[in-house]
């Protein structure tokens, strides 16, 4: 049957020391590992995962991050934690992250990197599942837009919004998405699974690192855009990346989208628009932290939010107001859905000659050091950081970037590279983890 991992005192010490030292966790805990039975052969039977602090799980709290939810004890579980829970999975924990996942950092990875939790979930609005684990030296997908549950997602913005993956492997990640995919009738954004190409995602195809590579695996596009501004490490890590992928059989072809310059000041036009619609549900009433005086709903509301808010979100409230607003719509936000459209289209085009793009994770404009992962949020299509080098004693992270369902694709190519070149781990760490995926006679 499938090595499944038993709690032991040796990983709770290590996981409190680790703990103090990375403070991941806004909610640690120990006890709750199922009763399973012997014959239980899911790839994630009794590992232990994380959550970040804006998905759902019964009986834990919920604050996303906000003082407006200080508190805020969760009486139901988002769907993708529920179907790994269903496989023998245990929620440990919930872990920091920006005010309602407005930003690019997150415990989720530092907890997976430190060795706390072999995987964990976190928000993708745009980027921050894969700009943390580019980070931290950790593997981070974003799904297909619908490919996996949003339900118990306190998002925020519901159109760029999805949960994604964050784990020790590329190998892992989809044991991971094979058990939380699918359609659920309480998210009616999602694609019935029947349209996922199950073989590429339940199963992997690479050759045994000591075999010779094919002579052609597949095509990889990279974009031809000058990189001089680019950081020395991350014009590193892109030539090793190439170097290796070649040295696989993968071969290249230079590719060229004068659109994509525009993705991050349209997906930040976006994103506060709907912020400012999706986070009017919050008013200290019907949950969260009520304010200490009396009052109209407006007042008790405006009070709530006030002090409950912190400035940045309520800056993206006000940005987002404004660009809704009767004269400025047409100017701001209908230019920027014209904008993603023609982002989504762009990427239709190249993948009729490419199986994936080879993305930096961070841009060469400092002004816009989203504009490489917030593209695929944009186009709704799927997208994968994975650690292709360390330099200056740091790991450097690319994505690959494939058009819609092409999940499979993406870790083929991901765990091609990970058997010539396994994922370095920093110092302290422990291998709990190495076995869970086996299997025994």
């Amino acid at each position: 049957m499938i090595v499944s991992y038993q709690p032991t005192e040796e990983w709770i010490a290590y996981c409190k020391e680790r703990e103090k030292k990375i403070n991941a966790f806004t909610e640690l805990r120990f006890d709750g590992f199922p009763e399973l039975p012997s014959n239980a052969k899911a790839p994630v039977v009794n590992l232990p995962f994380a959550v970040s602090d804006n998905i759902a799980v019964e009986k834990f709290l919920l604050s996303c991050g906000s003082k407006l939810l200080t508190g805020f004890n969760c009486p139901y579980t988002a769907t993708a934690v529920r179907k790994l829970q269903a496989l023998g999975a245990t929620v440990i924990g919930k872990t920091n992250i920006d005010e309602f996942g407005m930003g690019s950092s997150g415990g989720a990875a530092a907890a997976v990197a430190a060795g706390i939790v072999p995987f964990a979930l976190g928000g993708d609005t745009g980027g921050s599942v894969r700009q943390t684990a580019a980070l931290c030296g950790v593997v981070g997908l974003k799904p297909t837009y619908g490919a996996v549950s949003r339900f118990g997602l306190a998002g925020f913005a519901p159109s760029l919004d999805g949960i994604g993956i964050l784990a020790d492997s590329a190998e892992r990640v989809r044991a991971v998405f094979a058990a939380i995919r699918g359609k659920d009738p309480m998210d009616q954004t999602t694609i019935d699974q029947t349209t996922i190409d199950q073989t590429t995602i339940d199963q992997t195809t690479i050759d045994p690192p000591d075999c010779a590579p094919p002579i052609n695996r597949g095509v990889i596009g990279v974009l031809s855009e000058d990189a001089a501004e680019q950081e020395p490490e991350s014009r590193r890590g892109i030539t090793v990346a190439k170097e290796r992928f070649a040295a696989l059989g993968y071969k290249f072809l230079d590719v060229t989208m004068p659109a994509l310059k525009y993705s991050a000041p349209a997906y930040c036009t976006i994103a506060a628009a709907e912020a400012s619609a999706n986070l009017a549900r919050f008013d200290g009433i019907r949950y969260g932290k009520q304010p200490d005086c009396a009052g109209t709903y407006s007042e008790r509301a405006g009070k709530a939010r006030s002090d409950g808010f912190g400035d940045d979100l309520k800056l993206q409230i006000l940005l987002g107001t404004y660009v809704l607003r009767s004269g400025f719509q047409e100017r701001y936000y209908v230019q920027a859905c014209r904008i993603r459209a023609g982002i989504k289209a762009g990427f239709q085009t190249l993948f009729k000659n490419v199986d994936a793009i080879l993305f930096p994770v961070f841009s060469i404009e400092k002004k816009a050091a989203d504009m490489y992962t917030c593209c695929a949020n944009l186009a709704g299509l799927p997208a994968l950081s994975f650690p292709v080098s360390v330099e200056g004693g740091l790991p450097v992270g690319m994505q690959l970037l494939g058009s819609a369902f092409s999940e499979g694709t993406l870790l083929d190519m991901a765990e091609t590279y990970q058997s010539t070149h396994p994922i370095p781990h920093p110092p302290l760490f422990k291998p709990f983890w190495n076995n869970t995926m086996e299997v025994k006679d």
